[in-house]
């Protein structure tokens, strides 16, 4: 299949011919995961049979060692999840290593399978899943379970190596400290969770209830700050509500201009606090109180705990780091309004 008129081989010819899938072929050639004795042979032999020999596939066939990560996100346009590619695209390029990335278009298994499907047909050492959200939460429950594999999320996922950020300590830390700036609580307007409530959410519910304080119901989860915005126009005509403590900067950005729409000022009438600590948070006005979540570490310790993963150099398989609580001027003791 590879003289005269006839086509080049293809990794699916070679699949046909061992019987097998295509990503067990990807696997085979990779070396990064186990296949069976008598599955590896058959590959093997299709590959000689067929002189299939595309480069990336026949470096890591004579090496084991093939230097190409997989990403997989369901965003990539986000600031935290493009920090985080960031940190692992820098880990990775220092270490000699490629990084590609496939994006989960939705929730749902056909979705993760499409993405996966793009990267697990390649030479790949292993693949990083930004378990940020319910696309992500799907890839990683579709992964092969021979494929090494490493998380990158906020709250802990049993059963797979994964680095965190501690949200829901950091979230509960921020509430506490509206709590005692003097407001009777705090009302939430969450972004989109990954499972039915994600770690921001869960602190702030910690936090109020460990003080006794009423807990508010939540406000509609959404990525985007126009939503929060009116959000804010809404929350204004409430005089009960004197702090909010927003899932994200870019929310908490919407809410401010919402309420400034109505005549309430932030701090003086409503504080407002964020999360990530976005890049334009400390320029807003006023300057957002916040998070300051480290996702381009967060990438970095991935990219590590993967290639301890892959290498079998390390048994560690689990990082968590605590993000700090920044205050700024959109926080302050509550007034009468």
């Amino acid at each position: 299949m590879t003289t005269g008129s006839r086509r080049p081989a293809t990794m699916a010819d070679v699949a046909r011919m061992a019987g097998v899938s295509v990503p067990t072929v990807s696997r085979v050639l990779s070396g990064a995961a186990r296949v069976s004795p008598l599955k590896r042979e058959r590959v093997e032999e299709a590959v000689r049979a067929l002189s299939f020999r595309p480069s990336a596939a026949a470096r890591a066939l004579v090496s084991r060692r093939p230097k190409a990560l997989a990403v997989v996100a369901g965003d990539t346009s986000k600031y935290g999840y493009a920090e985080t590619i960031r940190g692992i695209e820098a880990a990775a390029r220092a270490a000699g290593h490629t990084v590609m990335i496939s994006v989960v278009e939705g929730p749902e298994a056909a979705d993760a399978d499409r993405a996966l499907r793009l990267v697990l047909t390649q030479a790949i050492a292993g693949v990083l899943v930004l378990k940020f959200d319910p696309p992500g939460v799907a890839a990683l429950r579709r992964m092969p379970p021979d494929v090494p594999v490493v998380a990158l999320s906020g709250a802990r996922e049993p059963g797979v190596p994964q680095a965190v950020l501690d949200e829901a300590g950091a979230a509960e830390e921020l509430t506490r400290h509206l709590l005692a700036l003097g407001h009777p609580t705090v009302h939430h307007v969450p972004v989109p969770p990954s499972r039915r409530e994600d770690g921001r959410t869960t602190g702030w519910r910690r936090a109020l209830r460990a003080a006794g304080a009423r807990v508010p119901a939540l406000e509609a989860a959404t990525w985007s700050p126009h939503v929060a915005r009116e959000t804010g126009r809404r929350l204004a005509g409430d005089a009960s509500v004197s702090a909010v403590f927003c899932g994200n900067d870019e929310v908490a950005m919407g809410v401010i201009r919402g309420l400034a729409d109505e005549g309430v000022r932030t701090p003086e009438d409503v504080s407002v606090a964020g999360f990530d600590d976005h890049p334009l948070a400390e320029l807003w006005t006023p300057a957002i109180t916040t998070v300051r979540q480290d996702f381009f570490g967060l990438g970095e310790r991935g990219f590590a705990l993967l290639t301890g993963v892959v290498d079998g150099t390390s048994r560690r398989r689990f990082s968590s780091e605590r993000p700090e609580v920044v205050i700024r001027a959109s926080t302050a003791p509550p007034a009468t309004r």
